[in-house]
């Protein structure tokens, strides 16, 4: 099926409501099943790519046409991005990785999808925090430059109240140059390992010879009406039980001032009377290693009075509806999630806002 370049926004449309039901799983050829908001990629049909020249993360000039002969995998990633960006470019970097030896010959490559951001410092500081110096080429240009990209492969760019909204595209590209298929990436923290998986199988049946890629099982599908456990860093489980009121936070390490924000946290509580307690859950599926919690803990952060854990494969912030890093999510008696925010709050803030809507639930 060849797309045409003004489909491509209705397509992501299309791609990202149908991620929003509930998962189930269907079956992938020759492989695992794989949960149903996870894309399985448009075939595009073997066109040539359109060609660019931008810059690098360290200013070095890059063109497309310079990667002929290796298979490119091309994502349009927002530099400033906390929500779907993180989720893509660690697929990429996690595809990488279950093609063992044979990532040789693949190449990733990002394009700023930010108009706003587009400076070097930018591009490299995205690709340090996510711990992407070694696997990838973050380029950017010009607001010209980067749009003429973004229009030769269909990337829809607004930025709408002051939030941005771009086409969540990848674009695998063969040793040759032309178009193979497309993804989209859902906005599902669980999705991360099998996009990675989808996407690690197309881009091995374009290189030469037998490239084994490791499988990897389906998502858990949990839920906050039941008791969760997740383990602590330090060793043991931390609890998020439904049997009363309980507030969340889904964070990071490259979350924007995490460690003073998560000590500030320390403060929940201590001025108002009733509030229900608060867990910090590290997403780790988005950290750049396994060693940057314990970063963030070293710091101020290490300082903090509640219970953090970790949440190995995403299920707990899908469970939790979490769409961006930090979030909050306040549960009711029974798992019933009450309210959600996206960014840090002040601590007097949070309280009202939690206190506020306990008691709209209370009158219901």
């Amino acid at each position: 099926m060849r797309i045409q370049r003004p489909l491509l926004a209705l397509l992501a449309l299309s791609l990202l409501l149908g991620g929003c039901g509930t998962a189930t799983k269907a079956p992938a050829a020759n492989g695992p099943k794989i949960a149903a908001y996870v894309d399985q990629g448009v075939n595009l049909g073997g066109r040539p790519a359109p060609g660019f020249t931008l810059v690098d993360q360290s200013g070095k000039t890059v063109s497309l046409s310079q990667f002929k002969g290796k298979v490119v995998v091309l994502a349009f990633v927002d530099s400033a991005c906390t929500t779907v960006c993180p989720l893509t470019t660690e697929s990429m970097k996690l595809a990488l990785d279950l093609l063992g030896p044979a990532a040789g010959r693949v190449q990733l490559l990002g394009v700023n999808a930010n108009p706003q951001h587009l400076s070097l410092e930018d591009v490299a500081a995205y690709t340090t925090a996510h711990g992407l110096t070694r696997n990838w080429l973050f380029l950017t240009g010009t607001v010209a430059q980067v749009r003429a990209v973004w229009r030769n492969y269909g990337i829809y760019v607004k930025i709408v109240k002051g939030a941005l909204d771009h086409t969540p595209a990848l674009y695998v590209i063969d040793a040759k140059g032309r178009e193979n298929r497309l993804f989209m990436t859902s906005m599902r923290y669980a999705g991360v390992g099998q996009e990675a998986y989808v996407l690690a199988k197309t881009v091995a049946k374009l290189l030469p010879g037998h490239v084994t890629v490791r499988p990897l099982g389906a998502p858990k599908i949990l839920s906050t009406r039941k008791p969760l456990s997740v383990p602590a860093p330090s060793g043991g489980q931390v609890r998020l039980s439904p049997s009363s009121a309980h507030l969340t936070l889904f964070f990071a390490s490259w979350a924007p001032d995490v460690q003073a924000e998560l000590a500030a946290l320390s403060a929940y509580g201590k001025g108002a009377f009733g509030l229900p307690p608060l867990t910090a859950i590290d997403v780790e599926d988005t950290e750049p290693s396994a060693a940057a919690l314990q970063g963030v803990l070293s710091g101020d952060a290490g300082k903090i009075t509640y219970p953090v854990g970790i949440d190995k494969t995403g299920a707990v912030a899908d469970a939790y509806g979490a769409q961006d890093i930090p979030w909050f999510t306040l549960t009711g008696a029974g798992g019933r999630i009450l309210w959600t925010h996206d960014g840090w709050l002040g601590v007097p803030e949070l309280e009202s806002a939690v206190q506020a809507q306990l008691a709209r639930a209370q009158t219901k």
